[in-house]
């Protein structure tokens, strides 16, 4: 049984296949042994991204631990899993539609035992080495925008990058909210935060720190869900990359499985033309 349905994963792998460049063979004979196929490693990549498991136990007799370790930088070299992410972000506007007037972020940590160029001392786990999320989702919770730091990190310093992303990433949309809304836990009630907010035009909901304040009321819990979802995958749960590029490359390939499996999303929804701002 594959750790992803099939009605998931098979668009994901087609695209992704389509977006690898063409590989250039300067071996005067080709190749000693046939290559294994981009396939095969992708499914094992999955499989590693899904369960947590190092490389060793998703290899087998068809694709060994230093093939995986080889391709997987080898598509970080060329970028591929950036061009996928986009590319599912615009298929998911154009078919279903973000709401990207209404935003919502949040951290998350998670445990990080190796350490790692993302790694901090977690204030959660007795300062164990764990890594945070910087969660920014749509209005119905789409995964739009996350940046890995350290577990040591405050949410509201991170906020600034992450909407730098968001605004280098709706460039490439066919539409740009005029002036979105954000909600924000106590976390952000910060004047650096309400500062920040007025120069990108964006209308801040802030819970005040020290208020007791349902989840529902603010419209966040879209963040907290996406945050429940991305810790679904074993690889982002325990994060064991110590390299920044390898911690990217699965929470890019996380947040593809994420958008796919949207109970927004339907593969039978006819696609309509883009809405006009």
């Amino acid at each position: 049984m594959p750790v992803v349905p099939d009605s998931i994963l098979a668009p994901i792998r087609q695209e992704f296949l389509a977006l690898l460049p063409d590989r250039q063979v300067s071996h005067p004979l080709g190749c000693h042994r046939p290559r294994i196929s981009d396939a095969v490693v992708f499914d094992r990549l999955v499989l590693a991204l899904v369960s947590g498991m190092g490389y060793e136990r998703v290899a087998d007799a068809a694709c060994s631990a230093t093939t995986i370790r080889g391709r997987r930088d080898e598509w970080i070299e060329a970028g591929v899993l950036g061009h996928l992410v986009l590319t599912v972000l615009r298929a998911y506007d154009r078919m279903v539609g973000l709401d990207l007037e209404n935003l919502a972020a949040d951290g998350c940590i998670t445990k990080a035992p190796s350490g790692g160029e993302c790694a901090g001392k977690s204030p959660v786990d007795r300062g164990k080495r764990g890594l945070k999320r910087s969660q920014l989702t749509d209005g119905y919770g789409i995964p739009v925008v996350t940046v890995p730091a350290g577990a040591n990190i405050r949410d509201h310093t991170l906020l600034p990058e992450t909407l730098d992303e968001f605004v280098e990433l709706t460039e490439h949309l066919d539409r740009v909210p005029q002036h979105p809304a954000l909600s924000l836990d106590a976390g952000y009630d910060y004047q650096l935060v309400y500062t920040d907010l007025a120069e990108r035009e964006i209308t801040p909901r802030i819970t005040k720190r020290g208020t007791k304040t349902p989840i529902q009321t603010d419209g966040r819990w879209v963040a907290e869900r996406t945050n429940s979802w991305m810790n679904n995958f074993g690889k982002l749960r325990r994060n064991t990359e110590r390299r920044r590029v390898c911690t990217e490359f699965y929470r890019a390939l996380a947040t593809c499985a994420c958008r796919k499996r949207h109970p927004r999303w339907s593969a039978d929804r006819p696609a309509r033309s883009p809405r006009v701002a």
